[in-house]
């Protein structure tokens, strides 16, 4: 059963709801009985997934009849059925899943969890609240094991959680990115974001009231006319999603290199969509300080990789460089999304960030001139004045002489930050997009 949400003091267990009332599972009865489980797995030995996963349930069941048959012993009330289940699915979250924060991220109605020490903790929900919920674990150190095992399940490479690597950036198996942090922090803290939406097209997006019907024409066009696109917003603003959903309109048999900081877009994933999209991530230096590889190495290994297009799921350094390279050498219709507030400011970042990969220092007339030969269009996203998030700007990238990057807004924000059409895109781009399945009388009628 999904656990919803609700505002809630400080507690002293893990929480989830049945008929509408808080159930709570104590945290010292989940501690007590966990140590037991853990010495039942601990002499059983190596197990398959499967095999570990049909033990665990076993031997849940037995310690909480026994936990039970020990309290009728003692003369006192044994836990409730309700108790009792809240106990068990506790349970099987500490050993398979991210213990109490598990049933937080599978609540569809949760958009971002937020732990600020085990006892203080947030979710902002689908519809926009924000909420304080139950503590995750009965102490910060155990809600920094909780992390560590999380990482350790990752499969990734030395995905360290400790005072030698305060920092961890981790992928979900259900496809939330979690990231959290300790010792330079007064508690370790965690942020998590729940990506509800995984599969998602364009089409979704305006069942969402994200995109207008017009948009979703214009940006699907702008993708199977492989113009390159640079997806810009604030932090959780929805740019990864947009991002997938726009590489729907991609052939299937097109290769697609992704290149990313935590597994996040997941094309690789849908092989009926996407079938030869082969996914990289960025490897953390090990215990030595050493085997570190970035992003903009990681940029170049994938061009080495003779992808049709090169998908940078966030650029914020280096990696601008050698992903303004990638789209201005062949590899069109390529794509990236970059934190900025306007669709102007994001080709600035993009100039800095290519300046930060050069050594000497690359000069912004060089940068300037490498943007207006590589970008095509940068589709920003904001936040509507009812809170719905939406695509407020397009804005056309023209090429330069270097000493500014000059654009047309062809879509603007309008009086609620919603997209209105702008300035006209130039002749021979609508003609791409016409040839790509455009109907430019799309922009004439547009309405949100």
């Amino acid at each position: 059963m999904t656990a919803t949400p609700h505002p809630v003091p400080a507690s002293n267990g893990h929480s989830t709801v049945r008929g509408g009332e808080r159930t709570t599972a104590p945290l010292d009865v989940v501690a007590r009985l966990r140590s037991a489980v853990s010495a039942h797995l601990a002499g059983a030995g190596p197990l398959a997934d499967t095999e570990r996963d049909q033990k665990i349930a076993v031997f849940i069941a037995q310690e909480i009849d026994a936990n039970a048959r020990a309290d009728i012993a003692a003369g006192r009330a044994p836990l409730s059925p309700h108790v009792e289940a809240a106990v068990a699915r506790a349970l099987r979250d500490s050993f398979t899943g991210l213990g109490a924060l598990q049933r937080l991220i599978d609540d569809p109605n949760v958009e971002d969890v937020f732990v600020n020490g085990c006892d203080n903790v947030w979710v902002y929900t689908v519809d926009g609240q924000r909420l304080r919920v139950a503590p995750v674990a009965g102490s910060d150190d155990e809600l920094i094991e909780l992390i560590q095992i999380a990482a350790a399940r990752s499969g990734q490479e030395e995905r360290r959680f400790d005072r030698g690597s305060p920092s961890l950036s981790l992928r979900l198996p259900g496809g939330q990115r979690l990231f959290a942090v300790m010792a330079v922090s007064k508690r370790p803290c965690v942020s998590i974001r729940c990506n509800t939406l995984r599969r998602v097209t364009l089409d979704d997006l305006v069942c969402r009231g994200e995109l207008t019907p017009a948009l979703r024409a214009l940006i699907g066009a702008m993708v199977r006319a492989r113009k390159n696109l640079v997806v810009s917003g604030g932090t959780g603003i929805g740019k990864t999603t947009l991002l997938r959903a726009a590489a729907y309109e991609i052939d299937p048999l097109e290769r697609i290199v992704t290149v990313e900081d935590a597994f996040e877009v997941g094309l690789d994933e849908d092989e009926n969509a996407h079938p030869n999209a082969p996914a990289l991530q960025r490897r953390e230096a090990n215990l030595e300080g050493v085997g570190g590889i970035g992003l903009g190495t990681m940029v170049q290994w994938g061009l080495r990789m003779r992808p049709d297009r090169v998908i940078v799921g966030e650029t914020r350094g280096a990696e601008a460089l050698a992903m303004l390279f990638a789209m201005s050498q062949g590899n069109d219709g390529s794509m990236c999304t970059i934190h900025a507030s306007t669709s102007k400011q994001a080709l600035l970042r993009l100039a800095l960030y290519a300046r930060t990969a050069d050594a000497d220092g690359l000069e912004f007339d060089v940068s300037n001139m490498l943007i207006g030969q590589a970008v095509d269009f940068v589709i920003h996203l904001d936040r509507a004045t009812d809170g719905t998030r939406v695509v407020s700007s397009i804005r056309q990238v023209l090429e330069t002489t270097g000493e500014q990057i000059p654009s047309n807004e062809i879509y603007r924000p309008g009086p609620d930050r919603r997209a209105v059409p702008g300035a006209p895109l130039r002749t021979d781009t609508l003609d791409d997009l016409i040839a790509a399945g455009f109907d430019p009388n799309l922009l004439h009628q547009d309405r949100w």
